[in-house]
């Protein structure tokens, strides 16, 4: 088994290559190392030679055609994801592809296809499916305290009259393609069942650009559970990032600070039916219910953080292990994005 660092070519400089890849991977490098770069802009490359004594280049196709490089890591602007992505899969190079993997569910089958047909493979960074929250929320969840959940919230708002590409749609802007793909995955996920409905609003309310900033969707699943999705960059006030409403109880939680409220798994509630009958003049419920209230800091039993995910492809490449985010899930987030985008109004049926 090969226990060498995997050789990483960094693609894209800028607040996600070099503000958050290159971050993520201190104190990682006995599992890669960066051996090349490439930035249209001189000024990073040099510091990329600086830092890491790596070979830089200007265009793409040169970075891709260095032997040394093993991995392609994709890091540039949503609009070139795609073609970027496409260039080194047809070249045999195996890609890790900041998310959104693309910018149109045709361009994401395409990319499956290739990864399929072409000796590299294609990962997906939805780094954030490795976020302790999500999973604290999910060993919740699964642990029966709040008994069936029937409806989830999730929430990343803010104000902010953003001006930067990201508020472009010819440069695959917009908090759909933003925010979007971390927020659905959770949501696909916490449904715990296929999906079958998407009702979407996509609003403009505070950048400066042409694309959306204020994004509502719902999805629905078979089994009548709703996730119910807000990301705003035009919400003054905020909420809860996270709520899970159960039978018998519900859980908030924003940050690293997670509140509980649920029923006493040791009460018994009585039967109780209906009463037609005309009611008293005082409202009210004389049942007692003992609740049980909690504030805790977000702490999973497994110990995980978002560059986890960098661990998971090495295990993926060296070790052979199954990379926890499947491509086909990847491509089913790409599918929803493509229906919130459709104009009309009301729920699209989920088919496949």
């Amino acid at each position: 088994m090969n226990t060498q660092p995997i050789r990483l070519g960094l693609v894209g400089l800028g607040r996600a290559g070099w503000g958050m890849h290159c971050t993520e991977l201190k104190g990682k490098e006995t599992m890669f190392t960066i051996v090349a770069a490439c930035d249209v802009i001189p000024e990073r490359r040099k510091r990329m030679v600086q830092q890491y004594g790596c070979r830089v280049y200007a265009r793409i196709e040169d970075l891709i055609a260095d032997p040394q490089v093993e991995v392609v890591d994709i890091t540039t602007r949503s609009c070139d994801h795609y073609k970027h992505a496409k260039l080194a899969l047809k070249a045999g190079k195996t890609v890790f592809l900041e998310k959104p993997m693309c910018h149109t569910y045709a361009q994401a089958l395409q990319l499956q296809k290739l990864a399929h047909t072409h000796k590299g493979c294609l990962y997906i960074r939805h780094n954030r499916r490795f976020e302790p929250a999500f999973q604290h929320i999910r060993e919740i969840m699964a642990s029966g305290l709040l008994g069936q959940v029937y409806e989830i919230k999730l929430r990343r708002v803010g104000y902010q009259r953003r001006d930067d590409w990201q508020t472009l749609k010819r440069f695959g802007g917009g908090q759909l393609l933003n925010w979007g793909p971390h927020l659905i995955d959770h949501g696909l996920r916490l449904l715990e069942a296929p999906l079958k409905r998407v009702w979407s609003d996509l609003k403009l309310v505070a950048a400066v650009g042409d694309a959306e900033d204020h994004i509502k969707l719902i999805l629905t699943g078979a089994n009548g559970r709703i996730v119910d999705i807000e990301i705003s960059g035009g919400a003054a006030i905020s909420e809860p990032e996270w709520l899970v409403w159960g039978t018998r109880g519900a859980l908030s939680c924003t940050g690293n600070t997670l509140t509980l409220k649920y029923l006493d798994p040791r009460q018994r509630l009585k039967s109780r039916q209906a009463d037609s009958g005309t009611p008293g003049t005082s409202f009210g419920d004389p049942e007692t219910l003992r609740w049980i209230e909690k504030t805790m800091p977000v702490n999973p039993k497994c110990k995980v953080n978002m560059s986890t995910i960098w661990e998971e492809l090495y295990r993926a490449i060296r070790q052979g292990v199954h990379f926890p985010i499947n491509l086909a899930e990847a491509v089913k987030v790409m599918k929803v994005i493509a229906m919130a985008r459709r104009p009309a109004a009301g729920f699209r049926v989920f088919n496949g």
